[in-house]
């Protein structure tokens, strides 16, 4: 084969090798660790001492005038040109109605540039599990399915 020949099947495998991460990660809740280690950062903590867990989704909610759920809160990160944020919207809003206690509440992530960058929020759309203290349990890129969603709450 020739040279251009092995570039297009290099390009070919590269695609479907990330095509077939984004299926597998899409919409998938995965654990956070709200605590960090504190390197060094601040002289009046400990070396190696766990930093005080902060609330920043639960300032967020706050800022925008909405309450958190007596159980849970489901903070969607979303964009106006997002067809997926669409889905999101009707499947998160379709899970609060079926859970007591659990709040959604959509964030524009555009409009929200800073908390955007403080809860490291790459891709819309993003939703995050917060409990009932406003603290984060999980989150998810991409649209989560309604099973997802549900079994993400049960963690609650």
């Amino acid at each position: 084969m020739s040279t251009g020949a092995w570039i297009v099947v290099a390009a070919v495998v590269v695609a479907l090798a990330f095509g077939l991460r984004r299926l597998t990660t899409d919409g998938r809740f995965r654990g956070t660790d709200p605590a960090v280690e504190v390197r060094g950062s601040d002289p009046a903590v400990e070396e190696g001492a766990l930093a005080p867990v902060t609330r920043p989704g639960a300032e967020l909610v706050a800022a925008v005038g909405e309450q958190l759920g007596e159980r849970a809160t489901l903070l969607q990160f979303s964009s106006a040109f997002c067809a997926p944020c669409r889905a999101t919207r009707r499947v998160l809003g379709e899970v609060t109605g079926l859970v007591d206690g659990v709040a959604h509440v959509e964030i524009d992530a555009e409009h929200h540039l800073e908390a955007t960058r403080t809860l490291g929020i790459l891709r819309t759309p993003t939703t995050i599990v917060l409990d009932a203290a406003g603290a984060e349990v999980t989150r998810a890129t991409g649209a989560p399915s309604r099973d997802q969603v549900l079994t993400a709450l049960a963690r609650v």
